[in-house]
């Protein structure tokens, strides 16, 4: 095979037409390096400023910029704000990693069974789908918060259980497109089974849509995480993002600057995540390829 002939087989490769189409997207590449300079700032950032985020090492409400050691200021404990931003953002992206997870599981798991069988298990599966998406998804979080007790864990799994249906919805009508194809007819004309078609014949087909589902999803988990904590429902004993704003909103006005800081930290956090969301989007999308 000529080296014009394969270039030709790669260029055709959707994956490497995505791909391409990524690398072009600039916003969705600024979301890249946003998301990437958080992360490293995240897990390094605190062998660089080292301190512990709950120590009390200066004045309340030390304004940033007033005290060489502490840039960014004190919080109403006097805690260094610079050590909270350092060591809660781990605990942040892994709470929006952990319940984007989970909603995926659940809503493909279901919606897949849903979108494959039809008949009675789809009725009983949208009718459950149903059930969870009317429910007021915060409400419902505070109170499975509540129950099990505030934690980051239990706060993922319930972001995850409130989450799902619209991922199920996704999967299911991605599915009930994709069953009818050819292939999956040529698969059960050779005797595969159910399980096989679902999982490695339909799913790897439908994975586009679900991966920038599923971008989008870390989005609202950590929103949704800043939120519980906002009211606080965070867990006291591990430092994140959420928590430093919950415990310093009622000085809001007194000191801008504990609030602010993580705020703005969220906020681009989400929205790293929202262009890369919206880079995957255009790169999966076959009507934007032939541009």
């Amino acid at each position: 095979m000529s080296d014009e002939t394969m270039t030709e087989f790669k260029a055709e490769s959707p994956a490497l037409e995505a791909w391409r189409m990524f690398r072009r997207n600039i916003p969705a590449v600024i979301g890249v390096i946003m998301l990437l300079v958080i992360v490293g700032a995240t897990l390094y950032g605190t062998f660089l400023y080292s301190g512990d985020p709950f120590d009390i090492v200066w004045a309340p409400h030390e304004p940033p910029g007033a005290t060489p050691e502490f840039p960014l200021g004190t919080d109403y404990l006097g805690r260094n704000i610079v050590a909270g931003m350092l060591t809660g953002g781990g605990p942040t992206l892994a709470v929006g990693l952990a319940a984007a997870a989970l909603t995926m599981v659940i809503g493909i798991s279901l919606g897949a069974l849903a979108g494959y069988y039809g008949g009675w298990v789809d009725n009983l599966l949208m009718r459950i789908t149903e059930f969870f998406q009317v429910l007021p998804a915060l409400l419902f979080a505070m109170v499975l918060v509540t129950l099990l007790s505030p934690s980051l864990w239990t706060i993922a799994l319930a972001i995850g259980v409130v989450s799902w249906p619209q991922t199920a919805r996704l999967t299911r009508a991605e599915f009930l497109k994709i069953k009818e194809l050819e292939y999956v007819t040529a698969a059960r004309a050779i005797g595969a089974r159910n399980k096989r078609i679902i999982w490695k014949v339909i799913l790897p087909n439908a994975a586009p849509p679900l991966i920038v589902s599923a971008t989008l999803t870390i989005g609202v988990a950590i929103l949704f995480e800043a939120g519980l904590s906002f009211l606080g429902l965070g867990d006291p004993n591990v430092m994140s993002w959420g928590l430093m704003i919950g415990a310093n909103r009622e000085y809001i006005l007194d000191a801008w600057w504990p609030v602010t800081f993580p705020g703005l930290a969220i906020f681009f956090t989400v929205f790293a995540v929202s262009l890369i969301g919206d880079g995957l989007n255009d790169a999966f999308n076959p009507k934007l390829r032939e541009r």
